[in-house]
């Protein structure tokens, strides 16, 4: 079978995305195509269901089968599709009665471009479609093998609360059925593992409309899981010469203002306040607080390198439409922190950050290669508005992380205007349970900010030296780690994180008293404990705590109280009797060995 690549991909898939524009129209005449592109996993369609203010024309998932024979039949068709390049003018006439289109020519007109469609189809020919679009496509429908249409929700149009509703359907395309077969598969597991899911099945975290959008709540559950993986945060940079520190979570703008920050993310910060004379804002980073910490006094390079870490909660505008459980929220806490250093040093600090995420990946069961591997984001040096202009200082600083991944013999590649505006990063790219890979970690390496903010050492010949920053994070934000780990766990955490280790089991009545003398010994132990006191039978119980994906059951009985013994029963479904002792001993080993 011949071997596509993921242009040609993205090409049919877009001309997929095309014909079900035609489909639609042919099937639902009233209603306005709005905007559509392809995707990684395959392409989506806007669409205005009430643009008359009639009747809304009503399409469900129950309408996908119908849709899709239209589709059949236009790819079977094999018609042309042809790009043509029109002016402003006659475009507008072609797209007279499309609102949504009219928008994206008044854009494309005040850019001083021309406009690009393409014909499905002989242009201006009955069965033809057109449609506003820069491409690519295949030259035929023919082309357009296996697709399928997979979900409807609503969207905003251009991702906009203020605008309409509209409605989206998803769909994708393959070269073949087999792989598309593998990715509806991969979907169907996907959804099992929904974190959103998933987090309400296990009691994790809330929504509130009245607490606001984006603004999750853990439960007792989450907030254990939360706070576990806090404190091994914590403990293992306070190993690695880490420093944890406590800064405000809102600063004066004018801080913002001298990093640079605020040109650049001011469309994602919440306004300021005018609070007595002062303009504060809810801050969206640490690091220009980490740098006032450091200019606190005069430094010497005896103390380089300085590593500033805190456990940091961020303030981010995300639109509505955007937002998704815990993986895009309001507000998050971000395992933060900035190392200050010589350019000599610049080297060891980043393996040493890079030691850090691998080990933290490795606890989490995720392999170097397989699981995860490293992005070279760089710059886009002619984007002098997008990048700070320093030729010298890019190469050196990109070389730098460069020769780190390949002394690792690091999974990399590169990929360029990914960085930040003061500098490039290593982005650590984690496969979610699609197989997409998104940001988790990052490793930046700043030769802008010491100069924005004069931050200096004095080096051992008295000399004023300018040193170099790294901003790193070494598990990403909480909330994100957490939405990923209970998809990759699919809510089965190992010991150490799960919110509840051991349920308790009675059989009857008769062994509670037992059974509430080994929690007490349990949880002065520091194992977390549950006693199911219901009147289920113990089968009940059994499926209850495997819905609950509590990693042991301890079933007691009349047997277990007369031995002075515990049934442990694992998620596999093994078995052992032990003494309390050596229960403890088990579980405690378990907790400590991160299983």
């Amino acid at each position: 079978m011949a071997q596509h690549t993921p242009d040609q991909l993205l090409a049919m898939r877009h001309s997929a995305e095309h014909v079900l524009h035609q489909a639609m129209k042919e099937l639902y005449p009233r209603i306005h195509l709005a905007m559509g592109p392809a995707t990684d996993e395959g392409y989506y369609f806007d669409f205005d269901a009430t643009p008359d203010g009639r009747e809304p024309v009503t399409v469900t998932a129950a309408n996908f089968g119908k849709i899709e024979k239209r589709m059949g039949e236009i790819i079977k068709k094999n018609l042309p599709i042809t790009r043509h390049e029109i002016d402003i003018a006659e475009a507008r006439t072609l797209f007279a009665d499309n609102p949504y289109k009219l928008e994206w020519l008044d854009a494309i007109e005040g850019k001083g471009e021309k406009a690009t469609v393409y014909w499905t189809g002989e242009p201006n020919k009955l069965g033809s479609m057109v449609d506003l679009c820069k491409g690519p496509h295949v030259a035929s429908t023919g082309e357009i093998k296996a697709f399928k249409l997979l979900s409807i929700a609503g969207a905003y149009w251009r991702g906009d609360e203020k605008n309409k509703m509209l409605t989206r359907i998803y769909g994708t395309a393959f070269y073949c059925q087999e792989d598309l077969d593998t990715y509806v598969n991969q979907l169907a597991e996907a959804k099992k593992r929904d974190h959103r899911k998933l987090g309400v099945e296990l009691d994790l975290f809330a929504f509130s409309d009245l607490v606001g959008k984006g603004l999750p709540m853990l439960t007792p559950k989450g907030a254990t899981i939360r706070r576990e993986l806090e404190r091994f945060v914590v403990d293992e940079e306070i190993k690695r010469g880490y420093q944890h520190v406590v800064t405000p979570p809102l600063a004066k703008v004018d801080l913002y203002r001298k990093s640079g920050h605020y040109p650049y993310y001011k469309d994602t910060m919440y306004p300021p306040m005018i609070v007595d004379e002062d303009e504060l804002i809810l801050r969206p980073m640490t690091c220009p607080h980490h740098f006032q910490l450091y200019d606190s006094r005069p430094r010497s390079y005896k103390e380089l390198p300085v590593r500033y870490a805190e456990l940091a909660d961020l303030f981010r505008y995300e639109k509505s439409g955007e937002l998704s459980g815990l993986m895009r929220v309001r507000m998050f806490c971000l395992a933060d922190a900035h190392i200050i250093a010589t350019r000599d040093q610049a080297t060891d600090e980043i393996n040493g950050v890079l030691d850090l995420i691998e080990y933290i990946n490795q606890i989490f069961g995720m392999v170097k290669g397989v699981d995860f591997r490293y992005r070279l984001s760089l710059g886009k040096r002619e984007d002098t508005k997008k990048y700070f202009k320093d030729d010298a200082a890019w190469d050196h600083a990109e070389e730098i992380l460069r020769n780190v991944l390949k002394s690792r013999e690091a999974p990399f590649y590169e990929a360029e205007d990914e960085a930040a505006f003061y500098g490039p990063k290593i982005d650590v790219q984690v496969k979610n349970a699609l197989g997409k890979e998104e940001t988790a970690f990052t490793c930046q390496y700043d030769f802008v900010m010491p100069k924005r903010f004069e931050l200096s050492y004095i080096d051992s010949t008295g000399a004023k030296q300018e040193p170099i920053v790294i901003h790193r994070s070494s598990v990403g934000a909480f909330e994100r780690t957490m939405a990923f780990l209970i998809e990759h766990y699919a809510g089965a955490f190992p010991v150490w994180l799960s919110p509840i280790q051991v349920t308790l089991l009675p059989i009857s009545e008769h062994e509670l008293e037992y059974v509430k003398t080994i929690a007490t010994a349990l949880k002065k132990e520091g194992i977390r404990v549950e006693i199911d006191e219901s009147a289920n039978t113990l089968g009940k119980k059994m499926v209850r705590a495997r819905d609950q994906k509590v990693p042991y059951m301890a079933i007691m009985g009349k047997q277990e109280v007369e031995n002075k013994t515990i049934t442990l029963k694992n998620r596999a479904g093994e078995q052992i009797t032990l003494n309390l002792d050596e229960t403890i001993a088990k579980i405690k080993q378990e907790i400590i060995s991160k299983l």
